[in-house]
């Protein structure tokens, strides 16, 4: 057959559709002029597009992601794709996500995982980004190193290693100081008698607050880990309160003879306590004894220039520090 010749289904290059019968193939066409033959008619340029359309295969889109998965580690859930669970084949995640492990469904049919859920949002987007990103005031360096060890991946690894670096550079000299403050105020409060029997009452009551400051915010973690107020019958560390941090302030009260816990709650006094020895702090002393034993066992010194000798006695200033 010659260029200009049709097949069946074949199209001509003036765009015609030859309707060729059985019989028609059996005749001979071999005469045919550079026209196309008579029994070809036009075919409407539109179902052509579509007849090209379906020969020749859609390009891929290669910018679509693959499909998410949600997993739940330690009870939380994180939703992200599986190449990026697979962006390290040699790890945990990538071993498990690429079937050489089982993996294991909760009840909702999503990943579970056994291991910290906090901890893994960092974990997550080292593997979206390739970068670890901590807070400032990270406190959780050991349970972060225990979680990558678990996850294996490698990169991670070194990162973290290179933010221990850094902050242990940072944490090597270190201030502490903390201004203290003590006024005494009158309470009034009532006393339950008898059924239907109440009777007005007052007292003195010793009011304590101390400003404290450090360059080391790890160092005012571990002090929020061992002081607790005391309020409405609970115990709650004073790290909650931590806003900024570099700096605590703290306000409580010592007991007062012969007010009714409910008044404590009532009237918004705080009491402080340092665990686990569990003893309350009813007096500056006290509480510069053990803020003295928790800084000194963290390497820290009392500064032979400062405080002098009365503030240090009387309990207005404290300063310390830390060389390493």
């Amino acid at each position: 057959m010659t260029a200009h010749k049709c097949v069946l289904g074949g199209f001509c290059h003036h765009s015609f559709v030859a309707l060729i019968t059985p019989q028609d193939a059996l005749e001979d066409i071999g005469n045919v002029s550079g026209s196309c033959p008579a029994f070809l008619f036009p075919l409407n340029p539109a179902v052509i597009r579509e007849m090209r359309s379906e020969l020749v295969p859609a390009p891929r889109d290669f910018s679509v992601m693959s499909e998410p998965i949600t997993l739940n580690v330690g009870g939380k859930l994180y939703t992200t794709s599986l190449s990026t669970l697979t962006s390290f084949p040699d790890s945990m995640l990538g071993a498990m996500f690429s079937g050489k492990m089982p993996t294991k469904k909760d009840s909702q049919g999503n990943c579970f995982i056994d291991r910290d859920g906090k901890i893994f949002r960092y974990i997550l987007n080292f593997l979206r980004t390739s970068h670890l990103d901590l807070p400032e005031d990270f406190q959780e360096m050991g349970l972060l190193r225990r979680e990558v060890d678990f996850y294996q991946i490698q990169p991670l690894i070194e990162a973290l290693q290179e933010k221990e670096v850094e902050l242990s550079k940072a944490e090597k000299n270190a201030m502490l100081n903390i201004s203290l403050d003590q006024k005494t105020q009158t309470v009034h409060f009532t006393v339950r008698e008898a059924p239907q029997i109440y009777s007005l009452s007052s007292s003195n009551m010793e009011v304590f607050s101390a400003n404290i400051f450090s360059t080391s915010c790890l160092f005012l973690k571990l002090l929020g880990s061992k002081l607790y107020y005391c309020f409405n019958g609970n115990l709650s560390s004073i790290s909650s309160y931590l806003q900024d941090p570099n700096h605590l302030t703290l306000d409580w009260v010592a007991s007062v003879e012969g007010l009714p816990e409910e008044e404590y709650t009532r009237q918004n006094l705080k009491r402080l306590w340092v665990v686990p020895d569990n003893k309350q702090i009813n007096s500056f002393q006290v509480f510069v004894e053990e803020v003295l034993k928790i800084a000194l066992s963290d390497g820290f010194c009392i500064d032979s220039s400062h405080p002098h000798t009365s503030d240090f006695m009387n309990n207005k200033i404290i300063r310390l520090i830390r060389y390493k």
